[in-house]
């Protein structure tokens, strides 16, 4: 492979992007894998269905995420306390930065990118989630936790934080 072959542009087609569904209130495309991006990035598109939860306070030790709402409202945990993003809205999350996401209400959900840089196989993590899932299996929270310890997620379940806005 010559030099100008390897930097070739990438194109990923609607119909090649995988789709993990499986709950009603979010599901997720894997628009761009680490692996078509060369490692530069991931990135999804996820959606919560109204009053539809995400993940609690945790943090990445390798990767900052970026969140960019298209439709609806999300909660984004800052850390401290949680704020109301509306579409055209962008929530940048550092290494290590304390974050966690959910729809803001009960009538509205939301559709949004979540941009991971740099890439890392993050969608082993979302499918992962779901085969732990499968069957109608209920895994317990310390099987959550380690599960995602191995993908750069600590979860912090006695992290303190301001109140959940209301709509």
């Amino acid at each position: 492979m010559s030099l100008f072959e390897s930097l070739r542009a990438t194109v990923v087609r609607s119909a090649e992007q995988p789709f993990a569904g499986g709950d009603p209130s979010a599901s997720t495309r894997f628009v761009a894998t680490s692996a078509q991006t060369r490692n530069d990035f991931g990135l999804f598109e996820y959606r919560l269905a109204p009053g539809g939860g995400g993940p609690g306070p945790h943090y990445h030790a390798g990767f900052s995420e970026t969140f960019y709402v298209l439709d609806g409202e999300l909660a984004v945990l800052d850390g401290h306390e949680w704020t109301t993003a509306s579409a055209g809205d962008l929530v940048y999350v550092p290494r290590h930065g304390v974050h966690g996401f959910r729809s803001v209400a009960q009538d509205v959900g939301a559709r949004f990118l979540i941009l991971f840089t740099p890439g890392i196989p993050r969608e082993d993590y979302f499918t992962g989630l779901l085969q732990a899932r499968a069957d109608g299996r209920t895994p317990t929270q310390e099987e959550i936790d380690e599960f995602a310890r191995r993908h750069d997620q600590v979860n912090l379940h006695d992290w303190t934080v301001g109140p959940f806005p209301q709509r």
